[in-house]
């Protein structure tokens, strides 16, 4: 690579570095727990930084740990896997034309495309002398590697503890219930609570039907069938939040209009 090559890959990861610092943050602490898990199951240290090298899907890793100590089900596996991650199809296609003409850069980019560095790669104002796909391949890279890393340091530091690791298991769950909680309460009208009460309801009610070892594909699928439905009310009562958020702006487009009614 020459002098000036260089340069535009370290200006590229300059630019890139400081906005996955703070995603570096959660993903040592996630990959500690994940790790710390992996490691209170009883699996080898290769089996989760292997995982986190190849998976790195966060809350799939999680969910594979007890698919592993299962019973062998393949097409539930498969199923699972599609419908946690399913996310990642619209990830894809709203990225399409920002991967274009990007070469062997392309292919890693969509391998390691997950929530944040979507988040960051999407919308970030990138400089117009920074190299677009340095940038996101630099982004990608490092929030992949903030996880493996801190993947492989949770299963060491679980060799170490002093005390039990019983019930680790559960820092899944209270993932995404704090997800859950911030969500519902950072909702303050009934209406706009109605996707975590059919989320709910939906998950409650295929756990009466099913039972609590096959409930959770059939909960997901029907959640998707029932927000499907529910799309057209969501989509009025989103834009209904939106505009009662800016009450100031829906005054003043009132006070224009009546300026010009006098007019």
């Amino acid at each position: 690579m020459t002098g000036e090559g260089r340069g535009v890959v370290t200006r590229a990861f300059r630019e890139a570095f400081p906005l996955t610092v703070p995603i570096a943050a959660g993903f040592l602490f996630l990959g500690c727990s994940y790790g710390l898990l992996m490691h209170a199951k009883g699996f080898a240290f290769l089996y989760p930084v292997c995982m986190a090298y190849f998976i790195f899907a966060g809350s799939m890793e999680f969910v594979t740990v007890n698919l592993l100590l299962s019973a062998f089900n393949p097409v539930a596996a498969l199923m699972l896997a599609l419908m946690v991650n399913a996310r990642h199809l619209f990830y894809g296609l709203s990225m399409l034309s920002r991967f274009k003409n990007l070469g062997w850069k392309k292919p890693y980019l969509i391998f390691a495309m997950c929530d944040e560095s979507f988040a960051i790669n999407s919308s970030a104002r990138i400089p117009d002398d920074v190299d677009r796909g340095w940038f996101m391949l630099f982004v990608s890279l490092l929030n992949r590697w903030y996880w493996i890393a801190g993947t492989a340091l949770g299963w060491l530091v679980g060799g170490l503890l002093p005390f039990s690791t019983d019930g680790i298991e559960f820092v899944l769950t209270a993932l995404f219930l704090v997800i859950f909680l911030d969500q519902w309460l950072s909702h303050h009208g009934s209406k706009q609570r109605i996707p975590g009460v059919v989320g709910v309801l939906a998950s409650l009610a295929c756990l009466i039907g099913f039972g609590p070892d096959r409930f959770m594909i059939p909960s997901m699928v029907l959640m998707l069938v029932l927000f499907l439905v529910l799309r057209p009310y969501l989509d009025d009562l989103a834009a209904t939040s939106n505009g009662s958020q800016n009450p100031t702006e829906s005054q003043n487009r009132s006070q224009n209009r009546d300026e010009e009614d006098l007019a």
